[in-house]
């Protein structure tokens, strides 16, 4: 059985989280709520293999080793750290990603 990691969650992201609801909300509240729930879910999924994901095309860029999960539109930024997976954000694909919108606040 393969080892399970620590997902953590930073308050950015949770923003993000707060605020993608809140515009899908806008349109349809249950909408929101499935999609809350199906990302949840899905990060959960990070505890094992949270390598299976890909590298973000940015790295090269920004000097990183951050990796991603997509859904839908959006997608959901980590990084791995020994036995921890930190969530940094989760933005809509047609962002750019600079350095600035991934610095971790727990």
């Amino acid at each position: 059985m393969p080892a399970r990691f620590e997902v953590r969650v930073t308050k950015s992201a949770e923003t993000d989280i707060e605020e993608i609801k809140s515009y899908i909300a806008a349109d349809s509240p249950s909408e929101a709520i499935k999609f809350v729930l199906h990302l949840e879910k899905q990060v959960h999924t990070l505890e094992r293999f949270p390598e299976r994901c890909p590298l973000i095309p940015e790295n090269e860029l920004l000097g990183t080793r951050y990796r991603h999960l997509l859904f839908g539109e959006y997608r959901t930024i980590f990084r791995v750290s020994g036995k921890r997976v930190y969530v940094l954000r989760v933005i809509h694909g047609a962002r750019l990603l600079d350095s600035s919108i991934l610095e971790e606040k727990d």
